[in-house]
């Protein structure tokens, strides 16, 4: 063989080589990558190409499947889909999926590998491939009455069982429907569009991802944390809190909202039921940020945690001076947290101070009704002792019946409240907070939080936990106990 040949023979021996190399390299190593790639347009064909599973609450599907023209055959429909949207989320054929259509997605279009056997047995018969359903904790009537207690204005619901950390409400006003944007058409993007413009963020989960100051519900952490560190032993004894008090550091007074209310030097249950910001301000300045922040991080604040949908983190701040833990002692400051943890912070006390780690899937199951993973409940932490969360129910109760928290009180129910009032920025408007629980004989089974967001409309005065936020409460509750 000439040279020149040989040259060429090696240099076409070479290309081969780095041909097959290539096609292994595709076809094995990047194999899931590509096939799952979303530019792929076989994945969304495949995808959409029979109906997906449901999402269950109360026994009942919510989500379901709708014959249309193209290579996508089927587009997603929800039932009641702005009331639920907090919880399912959406399935696009253009604009993919979030939440529980997200998490479970795998399951719900029936390329889950725990349906493997499920699979072959369908390919065998000849049967197209379907999805597993998601079976929530979501109870019905108290996600009604979360979602018609808010109504237009904006806001968010959370209501928890403090004893396994079920989930029964998650709504978040305003809302929209997820169905008028899953298929691929004009229409669906112009639906789209609207939604990423409108100035009230409705596609915004304010219960779960976003953060608010807490205002005086944070009060219930504060006193927590004054019991276990010594600084009060007896939430009836008088405390050394002066009215006026003037903040460490500063010549600023700490406010009581107020004015009249019997403050000065009070017991920590008069000045929950008051809401008195001098008592709590200054017990938090004396305890100091370290041990305020170590109560706080028990009952869920510097965590991120999925439930399974990631909870944005609620923030206990760590470098802050005297004058600012005490504006964190009351809920403010920098100083935030989400709907859901303010519920937390409830169904801690309410459940003798255990919090169980929140959780919104019961089951998964597969096409066959099958169980492929049912949820075990799961302690979170110890937040406080039964001794020291049973206290704080008795302030709790103590200011349902003769405070600020009348607004949850339930004819033959025991019921704990707290009142909040939290202020923003400049320029906005407060925001109105309750959080309440009910008392049975075996325990709490349901503990919310409720914040409401007032707009221009609503004057100032009017602006209170118990006027805006405690009505819903009672609602969600009622709904729970079936009265």
């Amino acid at each position: 063989m000439n040279k020149p040949v040989r040259h060429i023979a090696i240099l076409t021996g070479a290309l081969v080589l780095s041909l097959l190399v290539r096609a292994t390299w595709v076809q094995f190593v990047r194999a899931d990558e590509l096939s799952n790639h979303e530019k792929n347009r076989r994945v969304a064909i495949a995808s959409f190409s029979q109906p997906r599973g449901d999402i269950i609450v109360g026994g009942k599907p919510v989500t379901g499947s709708a014959a249309g023209d193209g290579d996508l055959k089927y587009r997603r429909t929800f039932t009641d889909g702005a009331m639920y949207a907090p919880v399912t989320g959406y399935s696009s054929q253009s604009y993919g999926s979030s939440y529980l259509e997200g998490v479970n997605n795998k399951l719900l279009s029936g390329t889950d590998d725990r349906l493997f056997l499920q699979r072959t047995a369908d390919m065998i018969t000849g049967k197209p491939r379907r999805g597993g359903d998601v079976v929530t904790t979501i109870d019905p009537k108290a996600q009604k009455a979360a979602y018609e207690g808010l109504g237009d204005r904006k806001g968010a619901v959370v209501a928890l069982d403090p004893r396994t950390g079920k989930i029964l409400a998650l709504a978040s006003t305003p809302s929209y429907d997820p169905s008028v944007f899953s298929g691929s058409g004009k229409k669906d993007q112009a639906a789209w569009d609207a939604l990423q413009k409108d100035k009230d963020k409705p596609m915004n989960n304010r219960a779960l991802r976003e953060t608010y100051p807490p205002g005086s519900t944070f009060k219930i952490v504060t006193a927590a944390s004054a019991l276990e560190n010594g600084l009060a032993t007896d939430v009836d004894a008088a405390t050394d809190s002066p009215d006026p008090w003037v903040m460490p550091g500063t010549v600023t007074r700490l406010p009581n909202q107020n004015p009249t209310a019997p403050c000065k030097n009070a017991s920590l249950n008069v000045a929950m039921q008051n809401s008195c910001n001098t008592v709590y301000g200054k017990a938090a300045s004396d305890l100091g940020k370290d041990k305020l922040r170590a109560t706080a991080e028990r009952f869920g604040f510097n965590q991120e945690y999925f439930v399974p949908v990631r909870a944005s983190k609620s923030t206990f701040p760590k470098d802050i001076n005297r004058s600012q833990t005490a504006m964190a002692g009351i809920g403010q400051g920098s100083l935030t947290a989400t709907p859901l943890q303010v519920a937390m912070m409830t169904a801690a006390i309410a459940n003798d101070g255990k919090l169980m780690k929140p959780y919104l899937v019961e089951e998964l199951r597969g096409p066959d009704l099958s169980t492929i993973e049912k949820h075990k409940p799961e302690q979170m932490s110890r937040a406080v002792s039964p001794d020291i969360a049973k206290k704080i129910q008795r302030m709790m109760e103590d200011t349902a019946t003769k405070g600020t928290g009348k607004a949850a009180l339930i004819d033959g129910v025991t019921v704990g409240g707290k009142t909040g009032t939290a202020e923003r920025g400049k320029g906005q408007k407060n925001l109105a907070w309750f959080i309440s629980y009910a008392k049975a004989a075996d325990g709490s089974p349901v503990a919310v939080a409720v914040m409401v967001e007032p707009d221009e409309s609503v004057p100032d005065a009017e602006i209170s936990g118990g006027k805006l936020a405690g009505p819903i409460a009672q609602k969600v509750m009622r709904a729970v106990l079936g009265r």
